[in-house]
């Protein structure tokens, strides 16, 4: 550690003012008609985990607005849809259960942060509820909300992230097929490895 570090909570309130009591005071603990109106208009949301040795892992999680399901005050229940199988989330919630959840509406600037603990269902009436395509998820994730607040809108007003004049040209960002290509010395075309990622986008989304 050097001297500019800030390494501790005492480090930090040198350097940041303490958070008024309106601030501390919006994290109601549970989901109000506002935070449930909130996720039944939401189609993204990111969710965050800790794996078993520490390191925190970030996944994002889409589907209609809704997707997640208000079960009540304090439960929410997502479901798994088709993936790469890497289980990365999952693996990590069946060794730490904590996590977070940050909902995204398309053209609003607040956002929807839920803090809780889950689990990993494949309770048939909880599967039920989220057939698609008459195919229901591979497993559904039972969250226990500890706190929910919304968040201010300081950084999607920083991002310009629904701005339609900040969005780059798709030309100029190499395709997902180019980047697997070139990072694991794959010995075939770009367009081919783009084709097999759009079809399989297209079989197996749910």
């Amino acid at each position: 550690m050097t001297e500019t570090t800030l390494a501790t909570e005492a480090d930090l309130r040198g350097t940041y003012a303490e958070p008024n009591d309106a601030v501390l005071a919006k994290d109601i603990r549970h989901i109000d008609a506002h935070c449930a109106r909130f996720i039944e208009l939401s189609p993204f949301c990111v969710l965050g985990t800790s794996r078993a040795d520490g390191l925190g892992d970030v996944s994002p999680r889409g589907g209609e607005p809704g997707f997640v399901h208000v079960l009540d005050k304090t439960h929410l229940a997502m479901p798994d849809r088709p993936g790469n199988n890497r289980l990365d989330s999952l693996t990590n919630v069946s060794h730490n259960p904590a996590i977070g959840l940050l909902f995204f509406l398309p053209g609003v600037n607040e956002m929807l942060r839920v803090n809780g603990t889950a689990s990993i269902s494949k309770d048939p009436a909880l599967m039920e509820r989220f057939l698609a395509n008459g195919r229901p998820p591979l497993s559904v994730l039972v969250v226990e909300v500890k706190e929910a607040y919304l968040h201010c809108a300081k950084a999607v007003k920083r991002s310009g992230l629904w701005d339609p004049e900040a969005q780059i040209e798709r030309k100029d960002f190499p395709s997902l097929g180019q980047i697997m290509r070139d990072q694991l010395a794959l010995d075939i075309e770009a367009e081919l490895i783009d084709q097999a990622l759009d079809q399989d986008a297209k079989d197996n989304l749910y």
